[in-house]
């Protein structure tokens, strides 16, 4: 079985961070580990606190997973702070890890900001060079690149600056309030888009990690990077078709929903 790690925060309410990770591994048919950044407590209307993880703690979280079941691949999620950044980035090189896959989170689906500026630089500064491909949707690449992105052309050029000033693939998510969720990936000089169907349903906590761990997993199985982005956008889109509806805010997808037999049925099930 192939292995993935997610380097993240524990969301509370079970729709991103490392519990949206796992669950996507998981479906995926990877291992899932994780080492966790920073515990919130927050649900689908917003983030009410982070507590985070000593940065020695991290580091020593990462060591044993490096030294004991050494992970296909890697995504990254929410980092709150600087330090933290440079121990992942630390442990990253120490053991000459692959596949990585940074999202670049900045704010929750709920607006509530994730991370300040100086860990925002230092994130830009450490981890983009390290990773395989980065994965900020419209907003985070707005802040990345300091200008606004309002068409496919904008999203083209920023993702060529990010790319070509950190030497890694960008997938620049579209959707929000640019297009019908097109994403465009950009890497070596040349460019594609993987287009996408707007889905009318306003329950997207987690979409950003769900897609970044999607990936991770079907890069740590040995696609290509093109298929593992192409994979990863029709799972999002079967989570969103569920529609799934819990919580009073922007609620979870349903991670599981391609799973079936005797563990997920109901007692309904068996009339």
């Amino acid at each position: 079985m192939k292995t993935a790690l997610t380097i993240a925060g524990s969301d509370s309410c079970g729709g991103a961070g490392i519990q949206a990770d796992i669950k996507t591994m998981t479906v995926h048919g990877v291992y899932a580990m994780s080492a966790i950044t920073a515990l919130t407590a927050q649900n689908t209307t917003g983030v009410t606190g982070i507590m985070e993880v000593d940065p020695a703690f991290l580091g020593e979280q990462l060591e044993d997973i490096f030294t004991d079941i050494y992970p296909d691949a890697i995504k990254i999620g929410m980092v709150s702070s600087g330090e933290l950044i440079k121990t992942i980035a630390e442990k990253i090189k120490k053991y000459h890890a692959g596949n990585v896959v940074v999202d670049p989170v900045m704010a929750a689906t709920s607006g509530s900001r994730l991370i300040n500026e100086e860990a925002a630089s230092i994130l830009r500064e450490q981890l983009f060079p390290l990773a395989s491909v980065i994965t900020p949707n419209i907003p985070e690449t707005e802040v990345l690149c300091g200008i606004p992105v309002k068409t496919a052309e904008d999203m083209i050029r920023t993702a060529k600056q990010l790319s070509e000033t950190y030497g890694c693939a960008v997938l620049c998510k579209g959707g929000h309030y640019l297009n019908d969720a097109n994403d465009l990936l950009y890497r070596n000089g040349s460019c594609q888009w993987f287009q996408g169907k707007r889905i009318d349903n306003p329950n997207t906590h987690g979409t950003g990690c769900t897609l970044s761990s999607a990936i991770a997993s079907n890069l740590a199985k040995g696609y290509d990077l093109d298929t593992a982005v192409e994979k990863a956008k029709r799972y999002i889109s079967g989570a969103l078709s569920a529609m799934l509806d819990l919580g009073k805010g922007r609620g979870p997808m349903n991670h599981v929903f391609s799973i079936t037999g005797e563990y997920v049925s109901t007692p309904e099930d068996m009339e």
